[in-house]
């Protein structure tokens, strides 16, 4: 099973391995206190993508089109993280405030394929 929370709501035992999608470590959490099982940085959206969407929501689908192409090179860890969703439940984690719009979503949807 696949799942996507906000890295800032709280640790439940549903989670099952909490992986961190995020280039950069969330604000204000600590790593002790953040019960993440894995940190992907190298499968988070480039600076340069981070940057050019700036979370506006009128650059989203665009910003997905071009982190999916961003993806391609890094299809050893999604099928990775496919296989073992099967497996067991898997959240990925993020910080971003929009919780539809960001890029745990657009990664779980590839995932899914």
């Amino acid at each position: 099973m696949l799942k996507i929370k906000k890295v800032y709501d709280q640790v439940s035992p549903g989670d099952g391995k909490r992986i961190l999608v995020d280039r950069l470590w969330p604000r204000g959490i600590k790593k002790e206190d953040a019960a993440i099982g894995e940190w992907l940085k190298e499968i988070a959206p480039s600076t340069v993508l981070r940057k050019w969407y700036s979370h506006d929501p009128a650059k989203w689908g665009e910003s997905k089109k071009r982190y999916k192409i961003e993806l391609k090179d890094r299809m050893g860890i999604i099928d990775r993280l496919r296989q073992e969703s099967k497996k067991r439940t898997i959240t990925l984690m993020f910080s971003a405030k929009a919780t539809e719009l960001n890029n745990a979503v657009a990664l779980k949807e590839l995932i899914e394929q």
